[in-house]
């Protein structure tokens, strides 16, 4: 069974968050949720949820912990966006190192919308990547930018905003359970006829 951790922070998008939690479950993959603190300290018992961009309470399974989402024990890392909760993450030097971690074993980084800027902060190689509009400019210059919905730079794969988290996560589904489980996730969701992804 494939496994992925998806961090949290307070300004989390909760879409971005809870549609790729969500499909992934669909497709068998077994998530934990990492609440990642603004500060030292925080994430103790008292508070056991995060607050996402929109003031929504989401529960999370642990504090985030190198040590403990290791890609040893994971085969995919995914950073939502929300500006507040992104910026926390990105900035966060165990996440940046777990994110070169990740993508030097071969396994999947995802990032959706300000998320990416932690492939800026973790100093990632040049490769193609997309984003939220609003970071695009702190990106462009560093990156192979696109406007596409969803991008793969080998084991890198951005989108760009809540709007994209569907095909962001099924995207994450057929890279760690493949086309065919892909498939069998998306259909019963009934997206409307003609629906590119």
């Amino acid at each position: 069974m494939s496994s992925a951790v998806i961090l949290l922070a307070d300004g989390t998008e909760e879409m971005e968050f809870t549609i790729t939690y969500d499909t992934l479950v669909r497709a068998g993959v077994a998530c934990c949720s990492a609440y990642v603190p603004a500060a030292a300290g925080e994430g103790s018992e008292k508070r056991q949820y995060a607050t996402g961009s929109r003031g929504i309470r989401i529960m999370y399974d642990a504090v985030f912990d190198e040590t403990q989402f290791h890609p040893t024990s994971y085969d995919a890392l995914v950073i939502p966006g929300g500006a507040k909760g992104a910026e926390t993450m990105s900035k966060n030097t165990a996440v940046q190192s777990l994110v070169r971690d990740f993508l030097a074993k071969d396994k999947i980084v995802g990032m959706i919308c300000a998320g990416s800027q932690a492939a800026l902060t973790a100093k990632l190689a040049r490769q193609p990547l997309t984003s939220h509009p609003s970071v695009k400019a702190e990106l462009e210059n560093d990156f192979d930018y696109s406007e596409d919905p969803v991008v793969i730079s080998n084991g890198l794969v951005t989108s760009r905003g809540p709007g994209t988290a569907f095909p962001f996560a099924l995207t994450l589904v057929e890279l760690l359970c493949g086309a065919d489980k892909r498939a069998e996730v998306r259909a019963p969701m009934v997206f409307p006829p003609n629906t590119p992804f």
